[in-house]
């Protein structure tokens, strides 16, 4: 009785001690501010939309979503040692590996009082390019640990162990909050919580019938064939002494469900749990009874903290655990054992309705001065049936490729009318349009239009990586849904192969290419400048223009071949700087791109021309071409070679024939070849009729009859 009422009188005075503590404190009452959560985020990052309490998206310098910025108080309020959460502004990129980690607020007395903040600062900045994913582990390997070691060890502070393995545990519990929120394309889950009305009379035997009750059992033979062949094979004698003997004999019951609670709880442990579920209302408590010599915990284990010996997870993400403090009675039919009740927040992700994974690691030491630790897990999946539980399903979301493409709703919008003006200009409307007394200008400003909004805002510029990517899916038989993730540059490549069938590769590399538009500014400035311009004789240019076909060929055999030497040949192109990054990158790789730019002053579009692996794939797909779309005359070549002289892409032949494979589309010599005053045939057909002599159709005076 008087331990009910000690329960009831502090769970009346809880929200006066909570309030009194957040005055004393400084805790906020309303949260992070945008304008707060802004001074965290350093470009190429700036904060976007908030999507949840304290939690905006990161966005990159081009409007896409590259990240998720959070406070860890909202999504995991463990408290301190001074009883108020370790609040952290934690940023993460969308794979799920760490950005930053700054403090926000805290209260720890070792920090406030003592060492100051700067270790504590020192400490959450270590996170930094780690995974979510990755084995994170606050301390230092003792001793040597095993070769292989998955673990990735963040030094803690002396002194302050406790407080920053409860901020350890708020960052990673509130990263995969996220994770499993945002990052995994699938929306929310599914959620499920005790159903406190179901009443089910259940014994102990009952759970063991049905599934409720999970067991794992390991003999020290198995034991000793997890460490077989190792330096810890012969350092357990008592497994080497009785191979039959059990060293793990594991238990596993999700207690959460009263009716499930009744059936292995003695009635005071009992009303511990109800009193536990008022308090803690969004924890989700785990039974787990040992009766072999494992014993769960290790030494060094401190209640209400998490186990070091116990790991879990769901769906490929850690579930966070953490020991409920609880003095634990059970029924007289449950294994006899030592029993421990772990709790993990349900607002975190875990689904108990859901199959998860719980892994006991057995620890081996061999050597007394600085021994080398040996692990080996063992793993029991375990799940409780649905029955039990008020389960919230959201609706099924719409799949990756779909969100993809109304995330980005406004940019395709733009860019398919834009392709669709171009389609027209370029078709029906070519003559006209090549004819128009401003073309030059008309041409910049969508050339201007491709490096700003298809380059550098829609990050639209192709590459030879897509194809490189698609031969090598089709060759391995893989999918080629990676494609539907970028739905913005999958409409230019759409364009790109619908334009082949018309107008060769001059669509792409003459007017959608962000790259080749640079180039051609550099060109159009070098002539203002009056700089020289390198002709190449066509005996040469015959040659080097073969050169981007041998870079193609390479890239193919090295991507079937040696996947891992194309990530260092992609750099022919210099897209992924002048584009992706906007220059900013190592200076080696701007001063490439750069050079390249400055060649186009004296070399008209010398890397498109010879170099471009892309353009030779384009080339390659011009063959699909059905018609010849520039129009000639017989005298183009013989006698007249103007169009020839004035093609900076050396695309015209001696004979006046276009060379189609080489052709940008720059429509140059259609509007001289309707220009009446620049085109020699024209311009000899009015001098004739002028004399009164009668023309030949192709403008050449006829003989008089």
């Amino acid at each position: 009785m008087a331990r009910r009422f000690g329960w009831s009188l502090l769970r009346s005075a809880l929200p006066i001690l909570i309030g009194l503590a957040a005055i004393c404190s400084g805790v906020r009452a309303n949260g992070l501010t945008a304008q707060e959560a802004r001074g965290f985020v350093e470009p190429p990052y700036s904060l976007g939309e908030e999507f949840a309490e304290d939690s905006w998206q990161l966005v990159n310098l081009d409007g896409r979503v590259a990240g998720y910025g959070f406070a860890s108080e909202p999504r995991s309020p463990l408290p301190g040692f001074s009883g108020a959460p370790i609040n952290l502004f934690v940023q993460v990129t969308t794979e799920g590996r760490f950005i930053d980690v700054d403090l926000i607020e805290h209260n720890e007395p070792i920090f406030v009082s003592g060492l100051g903040e700067a270790p504590f600062r020192e400490f959450v900045s270590q996170y930094k390019g780690h995974s979510i994913t990755d084995t994170l582990v606050v301390g230092v390997p003792y001793g040597s640990s095993s070769e292989g070691s998955s673990l990735v060890y963040l030094d803690g502070v002396t002194k302050a162990t406790a407080s920053v393995r409860i901020a350890h545990e708020s960052i990673l519990a509130a990263s995969f909050s996220v994770a499993r929120e945002k990052m995994q394309g699938v929306g929310a889950s599914s959620t499920a919580r005790p159903d406190l009305t179901h009443d089910e009379n259940l014994s102990w035997s009952d759970l063991v019938e049905q599934g409720i009750a999970s067991r794992l059992v390991v003999t020290n033979a198995e034991l000793q064939e997890a460490f077989a062949g190792s330096i810890w094979a012969n350092d357990d004698s008592l497994a080497l002494d009785n191979p039959d003997g059990i060293y793990l004999d594991l238990w596993v019951v999700d207690i959460g469900p009263p009716a499930v609670a009744r059936a292995a709880l003695a009635p005071g442990t009992l009303r511990e749990l109800q009193n536990f579920r008022e308090v803690s209302e969004h924890d989700e408590p785990i039974l787990l009874i040992e009766a072999g010599r494992h014993g769960l915990v290790g030494e060094e284990f401190v209640r209400n903290t998490s186990p070091d010996l116990i790991f879990a997870e769901q769906g490929g993400l850690p579930v966070a655990l953490r020991d409920a403090d609880f003095l634990i009675d059970l029924k007289p039919d449950a294994p006899e054992g030592r029993a421990l009740v772990l709790r993990t927040d349900r607002r975190l992700g875990f689904n108990p309705i859901e199959k998860w994974t719980l892994s006991i690691r057995a620890i081996r030491e061999h050597g007394s001065f600085q021994p080398e630790i040996g692990k080996a897990d063992f793993s029991l999946s375990h799940k409780t049936d649905e029955r039990f539980f008020t389960v919230n399903r959201p609706p099924d979301p719409p799949p990756v490729w779909l969100q993809a493409v109304q995330n980005r709703s406004a940019d395709l919008a733009v860019l398919g009318a834009g392709l669709a003006g171009l389609f027209i200009l370029l078709g029906m409307k070519m003559n006209a349009f090549a004819g128009h007394r401003h073309f030059t200008a008309f041409r910049l400003v969508i050339l201007a239009a491709v490096t700003c909004f298809v380059g550098w805002w829609g990050q639209g510029q192709l590459s030879v990586a897509t194809p490189l990517g698609v031969t090598r899916s089709l060759v391995e038989q893989k999918s080629l849904a990676f494609l539907l993730y970028d739905p913005f540059s999958l409409v230019l490549w759409l364009a790109t192969i619908l334009a082949f069938f018309f107008w060769g590769r001059a669509l792409f590399c003459g007017w959608l290419c962000p790259f080749g538009a640079m180039q051609e500014f550099t060109a159009k400035l070098a002539r203002l400048l009056r700089l020289p311009e390198i002709e190449v004789p066509d005996h040469l240019d015959r040659i080097l223009s073969k050169l981007k076909y041998v870079v193609l060929a390479l890239m193919v055999g090295a991507a079937l071949f040696a996947p891992g030497l194309n990530d260092r040949l992609i750099e022919i192109e210099p897209f992924k700087t002048a584009v992706t990054t906007y220059f900013v990158r190592e200076w080696y790789y701007v001063a490439y791109a750069a050079g390249l730019l400055v060649l186009s002053m004296f070399l008209f579009k010398g890397f498109c021309r010879y170099l471009c692996p892309l353009g030779a794939v384009m080339a390659i797909g011009g063959m699909l071409r059905m018609r010849k779309w520039i129009d000639r005359r017989v005298e183009c070549g013989t006698p007249c070679q103007l169009c020839k002289v004035k093609c900076s892409y050396g695309a015209i032949g001696k004979s006046g024939a276009i060379k189609y494979d080489e052709c940008f589309g720059c429509l140059d010599c259609v509007a001289i070849h309707d220009d009446p005053e620049r085109c020699v045939p024209l311009v000899l057909a009015a001098k004739g009729k002028k004399r009164g002599l009668k023309l030949s159709p192709s403008g050449q005076p006829a003989t008089a009859s």
